[in-house]
């Protein structure tokens, strides 16, 4: 039986692509486990929204550090290596989060958190974009970030049995210590997922001693600033959106945990859609132009959302599309930085754009928790949504095209003509695999 693309994959490929879904999605769940606690650390530990908001926006600005830095090592030692690294970091922080017992013991906590979470992200990205044939990239690395869906259903899933197993003021430590799992994960990357060919192959050749600010040389310095100002608006609009959501909620819609847990069921199902229906389009008509149909969509949804007066049916409705974009969105950036840089800087660049994207992203949940006490939640988080997503779409319309470039090249991007073309020859490879 063919399962589409997936079918077209070689095993090395399915075993590269699991590890990464794998990654991706255990790490996912770690961090969706603060989302999910955020109200119930407001009440146990008395915690204000700004506090919340400051917890939310400290883990992603780590995120924007691990990233990079994770980018840089992953140049120099290998993808495989620097991904196992991560993964433990992630898990081990994320356990420890069980042991605080107020804001100032949970700021570094958090933050040492997002570090890991950034860089598995980052490594996880360049390794399978380099790892899938050109006509299929975008679709499968798109469907890797689905893994975020999968770790948020599985933390969602979770959390309803811990709290009826366990007092809420012990419940919520043991579910950060499930935040451990992540780590057997280590064991099937290290024997059966072998190093990309691309970075192989650039491993072999004389290497130029590694400059950390060769991607904002004017090579490359055009592409950088593009790509991180579409990364911000991206991120920004979707981290108001998950951080705030649950609380929302809770708080403005007053719904009990079990009837939450249901709302968020349904954004979880569109956010786990939402990156196999971009990774088709992006692959049909570019990297780009699929960023504008979607941020278009998004900030509908978004308008709606926040500042109709609707009922809970349509609530509903909108909580799938809401997923479904926004995981669009955030499943296409790592694979359009990757096609942007060539290999030897290729985890550097995408690392530096994707990280720092969500370093400024991340200012946003802390925003909207201070404007919150002056405009009220509801009307907080569709503003600066809906202005970051307004930025996305500014630098979308600016980005270069590489759409299916070819990840062996020098400059995959075309940037020997000033970045504005893409790969010709490998791009027009692109959807003729079913």
């Amino acid at each position: 039986m063919r399962l589409g693309w997936y079918s077209a994959l070689t095993p090395t490929e399915k075993r590269t692509y699991w590890a990464c879904f794998g990654g991706f999605t255990l790490d996912s769940m770690d961090s969706t486990i603060y989302a999910l606690m955020m109200p119930v650390l407001m009440t146990v530990l008395a915690l204000t929204k700004s506090d919340a908001g400051l917890l939310g926006s400290v883990s992603l600005i780590g995120s924007a550090l691990g990233g990079w830095g994770a980018g840089l090592l992953a140049d120099r030692y290998g993808r495989i290596k620097v991904m196992q690294g991560t993964v433990l970091w992630v898990a081990a922080f994320t356990c420890l989060a069980g042991l605080c017992s107020s804001f100032w013991e949970f700021l570094p906590v958090r933050f040492l958190q997002g570090i890991g979470y950034g860089g598995e992200a980052v490594v996880g990205a360049v390794l399978i974009s380099e790892a899938i044939t050109p006509a299929l990239r975008g679709r499968v690395a798109a469907s890797v970030q689905s893994g975020y869906a999968v770790g948020y259903a599985i933390s969602l899933t979770l959390m309803p049995v811990v709290f009826a197993w366990l007092p809420e003021h012990i419940a919520w430590r043991a579910f950060f210590a499930i935040g451990l799992l992540p780590a057997f994960l280590i064991w099937f990357i290290r024997r059966l997922v072998p190093e990309s060919a691309a970075f192989t192959q650039a491993a072999s050749q004389p290497r130029k001693k590694l400059d950390i600010k060769e991607i904002f040389g004017a090579q490359h310095r055009r592409v950088t600033l593009i790509s991180t100002v579409l990364a911000s608006g991206i991120f920004g609009g979707a981290y108001i959106m998950i951080t705030w959501l649950p609380t929302y909620m809770r708080m403005v819609l007053n719904l009990p945990v079990a009837s939450t847990s249901g709302y968020l069921a349904v954004n979880i199902i569109g956010s786990l859609l939402g990156p196999f229906v971009y990774g088709r389009i992006s692959d049909h008509i570019s990297r780009g132009k699929a960023f504008l149909l979607f941020l278009l969509c998004q900030a509908c949804v978004v308008s709606v959302y926040t500042f109709a007066p609707i009922n809970m049916t349509v609530t509903l409705g909108l909580g799938l599309l809401l997923g479904a974009f926004q995981g669009g969105l955030a499943s296409g950036l790592p694979v359009a930085f990757a096609e942007l840089y060539p290999t030897r800087i290729r985890a550097n660049g995408a690392g530096f754009c994707t990280s720092f994207g969500r370093g400024f992203g991340s200012i946003m949940p802390a925003a909207v928790g201070f404007a919150s006490t002056a405009m009220g939640l509801p009307t907080a988080m569709g503003v600066f949504a809906i202005s970051s997503y307004a930025i996305a779409f500014v630098a979308a319309l600016c980005l270069p095209d590489a759409t299916g470039a070819d990840m062996t090249e020098e400059h995959p991007q075309g940037v020997r003509h000033g970045g504005e073309s893409a790969n010709s020859s490998a791009a027009g490879h692109v959807g003729q695999t079913p």
